[in-house]
């Protein structure tokens, strides 16, 4: 069955109004050290959008703790990973971890976005919910430096294995 945009936007809304997060994972943010800034206004963590403008049609923003809980939704929505990125908000002193998600029989589309302070940058694997997220995860890793614990090996990917720098965050000096 093809779930409603109405029924995973409920869906998300519950999982985040619950502040249910995935067991033995704290939410990184909770006890980030570091200075923090105010990050842009947010409409709300669940928001339909136009998908002619956007590429998708539902954002939603949970914390780190969530990320798993998401997925597995998506999941059992019969939705597919489709892709993982970064964001670096330096302003903001955060990492925005982008997960995009497709419905095969569907038009449907759903992204996905946890923040975590850049000094602090983790978040639980989805691997084990999406086994394909297991590049994904360590090209992000690479590139941005965001660990994802319980991921299987985070070796370098496309980097040569001696990296050690990140070169998609804004500071980054080649």
């Amino acid at each position: 069955m093809i779930p409603s945009l109405e029924q995973l936007s409920d869906q998300f809304t519950r999982l985040i109004r619950l502040g249910a997060v995935t067991p033995n994972v704290e939410d990184s943010t909770a006890a980030a050290p570091g200075p923090t800034a105010t990050p842009p206004p947010s409409p709300g963590p669940v928001q339909p959008v136009d998908y002619s403008l956007k590429g998708y049609h539902l954002d939603v923003t949970v914390s780190p703790g969530q990320v798993v809980l998401a997925a597995e939704i998506l999941d059992q929505n019969g939705f597919g990973l489709d892709a993982i990125t970064g964001v670096d908000w330096i302003a903001q002193n955060e990492l925005e971890v982008v997960y995009d998600y497709f419905h095969p029989l569907s038009p449907l589309r759903v992204a996905v976005r946890a923040r975590v302070p850049r000094g602090h940058p983790e978040l639980p694997t989805l691997s084990g919910v999406f086994p394909g997220a297991n590049w994904h995860e360590r090209e992000t890793h690479d590139f941005f430096g965001i660990r994802f614990l319980g991921h299987p090996d985070l070796t370098p990917f496309l980097l040569p294995e001696d990296a050690d720098y990140h070169p998609l965050r804004k500071d980054f000096n080649a």
